[in-house]
């Protein structure tokens, strides 16, 4: 019942990807968003932003390529 485990953390943990406005970025952000109007942003559990990208599906893409597991946030 009190036997000590050793637990191993499985990958790096939870990432979230959330919309935003290319309109709220700054401007040197706005022009390499080009046409774009919505892009990615990644963030690890304390808010770090860890990238943008284009669309959902390569934020989730590039989540899990580094052994993230990506949540969305609303």
């Amino acid at each position: 019942m009190n036997t000590p485990y050793e637990m191993k953390a499985v990958g790096k943990g939870i990432v979230y990807v959330k919309p935003v406005q290319v309109a709220d970025l700054p401007d040197a952000l706005k022009e390499q968003a080009g046409e774009l109007e919505l892009i990615y942003a990644v963030h690890d559990a304390d808010g770090q932003q860890l990238a943008l990208v284009a669309d959902r599906q390569l934020a989730f893409v590039l989540a899990r390529q580094h052994d993230y597991a990506p949540v969305n946030v609303h």
